[in-house]
C-alpha cells in the first residue's frame, strides 16, 4: 500500500515521516543518521542542506574560473585591481598580492559529493573520475538509487492514471 493522498501536504514530522526509514545525512563530515520529513531528502538539517548549497557554489565558481571566458574576466579584474593598486601606492615598499591563488592545473578535478573539498589529478586509466573515495561515490550512488526507486513507484503510477493511453491498456 502507498502512501496516504495527503502525503505531501501533511505537515514535516507528522503522518508521513512514519513511512521514511532512517537515513545517513549525504554531506560529507556530517553523515548522521536521520529520519528524512520527505522521501526525497538528502541531508539532515538546514544547515547540512545550506552547506551543500556552498559548495555547489563553490565547484560551479570553480568550473567557470577554468573556462575561457572566466580566465578573461579573472584577467579583466586582476588588471583593475593592479591599476588602483597603483594609484594607491605612492611609496615602492609596500607589499600587495592579487589576492587570489594561482588556478590549479587542468589535470586537477573536485570530488562531486557534496561538502567534499578534495582534489585529485586525472590519470589515463581513469580519465572520467569525479569522486576521490570509494566512499564518496557510494555515498552519492546510494542516494541516487533510493531517488530512482522512490519516483518509479510513486510518480509513475500517477502518470499512468492521468494519461488516457495508458488507461486502456489491459
Amino acid at each position: 500500500m502507498g502512501p496516504p493522498s495527503d502525503y505531501l501536504d501533511s505537515p514535516p514530522g507528522q503522518a508521513h515521516a512514519a513511512c521514511c526509514r532512517q537515513r545517513r545525512c549525504l554531506l560529507k563530515g556530517c553523515e548522521q543518521l536521520f529520519r528524512p520529513v520527505h522521501p526525497l531528502c538528502r541531508y539532515c538539517s538546514e544547515a547540512c542542506t545550506a552547506e551543500a548549497r556552498r559548495w555547489s557554489q563553490w565547484r560551479a565558481n570553480r568550473r567557470y574560473r577554468a573556462s575561457e571566458q572566466g580566465r578573461e574576466r579573472r584577467r579583466e579584474q586582476s588588471r583593475r585591481w593592479r591599476a588602483l593598486a597603483r594609484q594607491r601606492q605612492k611609496s615602492a615598499c609596500s607589499t600587495a598580492s592579487e589576492g587570489y591563488q594561482k588556478e590549479p592545473p587542468d589535470s586537477e578535478f573536485c570530488c562531486s559529493r557534496p561538502g567534499c573539498y578534495e582534489q585529485f589529478r586525472g590519470s589515463r586509466r581513469s580519465p572520467l573520475k569525479k569522486f576521490c573515495s570509494f566512499f564518496c561515490r557510494q555515498a552519492l550512488r546510494r542516494v541516487l538509487q533510493r531517488e530512482r526507486r522512490w519516483r518509479r513507484r510513486h510518480l509513475r503510477p500517477a502518470i499512468v492514471s492521468r494519461c488516457p493511453v495508458y488507461r486502456l491498456r489491459p
